[in-house]
């Protein structure tokens, strides 16, 4: 019986840069976007429609989207935190949102400026925005779910807090459903164990992984999840990113390692791992200074490791 299509999501051009002090030009990340659908990719989160003044990593959010619509057999998703940069986003043709709140109330003031109920209710007008446009228009909502397994700000957050959130995004009329341990603080069962019951409460909605290797767990929390039937998780070539808004945060799973963990176990991922693996010299270049991370890529591939992708 042969393993399920996973998922794998490219975020380094939106999670992974937000934490890069320098402004990257337009053309660079765009560069980046086209070597990885060259090697496969399909999925990227490659902006975020937020204030200006306070990203102006992305203030070339419009731009970026307005070239990822025009490659084609890509999911090009675009994150946002609130109604407006919704509306912006919208506005800019977007066909796919993610919109993230968070567990904790702490990050959630740090993170978007208000609490975690002001920020459920500001989904609500999201998705009524959306429900607005004529069917062949309205968005895929995706929402997620920071600080799912742990805050640095508040330490522990209940499972049935993130549960409850789930199946309130679910009601409202997300299309999906992401659990992201944001900080670093997930561990494997902690992982499934959430996982099932999401699944469960949410009925039958796909459901995605985002994880931080702060901690070095970030694969083996990948594996729980997908014990737990998960089939689409987030990634960041070179392990990039971290959240700004939340002390401690540092970078995601590698997507070089993620592949090679999927592929590694025999799932399907349709990505050419040894042309992502040699992009990374690409991204050095692009962003000079910053550190880079991930086993695959120091280690190398066994000589034995199946490069048959289906």
């Amino acid at each position: 019986m042969s393993q399920p299509l996973i998922q794998v999501r490219e975020v380094g051009l939106r999670d992974g840069l937000q934490m890069v002090p320098h402004i990257i030009p337009t053309e660079d990340k765009l560069d980046w976007l086209r070597a990885e659908v060259s090697a496969g990719v399909s999925a990227f989160d490659v902006t975020s429609f937020v204030s200006k003044t306070k990203m102006p990593q992305f203030a070339d959010a419009e731009l970026m989207l307005q070239a990822c619509l025009a490659l084609p057999g890509i999911e090009a998703s675009v994150l946002t935190l609130n109604a407006r940069g919704a509306e912006r986003a919208l506005e800019a043709g977007a066909q796919r949102l993610v919109y993230v709140l968070s567990a904790s109330a702490a990050h959630s003031r740090g993170n978007a400026g208000r609490d975690t109920e002001t920020a459920l209710q500001e989904f609500a007008q999201v998705v009524a925005m959306a429900r607005a446009l004529a069917p062949a228009q309205r968005p895929h909502l995706e929402a997620g779910i920071a600080t799912a397994f742990g805050c640095t700000l508040e330490g522990a957050v209940p499972a049935s807090r993130v549960r409850e959130l789930a199946t309130r995004l679910a009601e409202m009329g997300a299309d999906e459903i992401m659990l992201a341990d944001t900080v670093g603080y997930a561990q494997p069962r902690q992982v499934q164990a959430l996982f099932e019951q999401v699944r469960q409460d949410i009925n039958g909605l796909p459901l995605g992984g985002h994880f931080h290797d702060t901690r070095g767990l970030a694969l083996a929390n990948v594996a729980a999840a997908l014990n737990a039937g998960a089939t689409k998780f987030d990634g960041a070539l070179g392990g990039l990113g971290g959240c700004p808004f939340a002390p401690g945060a540092s970078g995601n799973v590698a997507t070089e390692d993620l592949v090679y963990l999927l592929q590694s176990m025999g799932f399907a991922t349709e990505i050419d791992l040894p042309a992502l693996i040699a992009l990374r010299e690409r991204l050095a270049h692009w962003l000079p200074g910053t550190p880079l991370y991930g086993a695959v890529a120091r280690a190398g591939l066994p000589k034995d490791f199946p490069l048959v992708n289906a």
